[in-house]
């Protein structure tokens, strides 16, 4: 069946349309994708201002052409972290539905989570044991574990590198000041670290996502135009080494490197905070980088609801 899959992120919208079907890979068919940036788009009471609902509003809309044009049976909308913690959810979700007919449904930060845990287990497999996967969007930090496909702890924190860098980088911080954001970033971490670690140390340690994708590749990973089947890996030790580098870099320095976008380039130090915090607390000397997040897992679990018919 050919499936449309509509993630609006604190950062991104995105239609992904593939062709799937239970026991395959989902097959990328076409993807349109605009930048919302709607973590940045709240005001200083927490709500998504009008022109950001103004563009998701187009941006849905416009998808939903391009579900119909490309021949979707069936479009999976879902929204994340800058929608869940608007104080004007609610209202936001009814102007889509009203003015595009599509219900947005909001996924909990537990549900994310587990998702996208859901396709790393299925694109690593078996093999990979005990896992545990980390994925930095725009406005949260999602962190999963276990030895199964559906993880033993699940959960998420408002560190997304959007976040971060609407609330801390508006100007440039000087040195107390990024000091002090790293300690409270690695104490937030650390608070329910346990819930991972009281199994053991996993075997296998990943990381999905634009900010850890961009990051892999300021640190030496391969470009993504050699293909999703290329090993990438983002080592502790070269990030630790960038990252007061990256720090002392203005904007536009950031956004010449490899793997950064110029839209996301302020959200690369605060994003390297998150992802450095995350490697010295769990204690990995490595992540090895998934093509595959949460949009995958939306499509795998909704694959898995299909019946399976037996012959014979």
């Amino acid at each position: 069946m050919r499936l449309g899959v509509l993630d609006i992120g604190s950062n991104t919208g995105h239609l992904l349309v593939v062709d799937a079907h239970g026991g395959a890979a989902p097959l990328p068919a076409s993807s349109y994708k605009q930048p919302l940036r709607l973590a940045e788009h709240l005001d200083e009471d927490g709500a998504v201002r009008q022109a950001g609902v103004d563009a998701l509003v187009e941006f849905t809309g416009e998808a939903v052409r391009v579900a119909e044009d490309k021949g979707c049976a069936e479009m999976l909308a879902f929204a994340t972290s800058a929608v869940r913690d608007a104080i004007n959810s609610e209202a936001v979700l009814d102007t889509v539905h009203e003015r595009t007919g599509v219900r947005l449904e909001v996924l909990s930060g537990e549900d994310e989570a587990r998702l996208t845990f859901l396709a790393v287990r299925r694109w690593f497999g078996w093999s990979a044991g005990r896992l545990a996967v980390f994925d930095i969007g725009g406005g949260s930090l999602e962190i999963a574990g276990g030895a199964d496909e559906a993880p033993d702890a699940a959960w998420s924190l408002p560190l997304g590198a959007a976040r971060l860098a609407r609330t801390h980088f508006a100007v440039v911080p000087d040195a107390g000041a990024l000091r002090a954001l790293r300690r409270d970033i690695r104490a937030d971490i650390a608070r329910n670290a346990g819930s991972l670690l009281r199994a053991g140390r996993p075997d296998r340690a990943a990381a999905t996502s634009k900010t850890f994708r961009s990051l892999a590749r300021i640190c030496g990973a391969a470009p993504s135009a050699e293909g999703p089947l290329v090993r990438r890996v983002l080592s502790r030790e070269a990030l630790s080494e960038s990252v007061g580098e990256l720090a002392g870099m203005t904007p536009d320095d950031l956004a010449r490197l490899p793997g950064v976008s110029p839209s996301r380039a302020h959200q690369i130090v605060p994003g390297a905070l998150v992802a450095e915090a995350c490697m010295d607390i769990f204690d990995l000397p490595e992540l090895e980088i998934c093509p595959w997040a949460l949009r995958e897992g939306v499509i795998l679990e909704r694959l898995d609801r299909i019946p399976h018919i037996s012959i014979g």
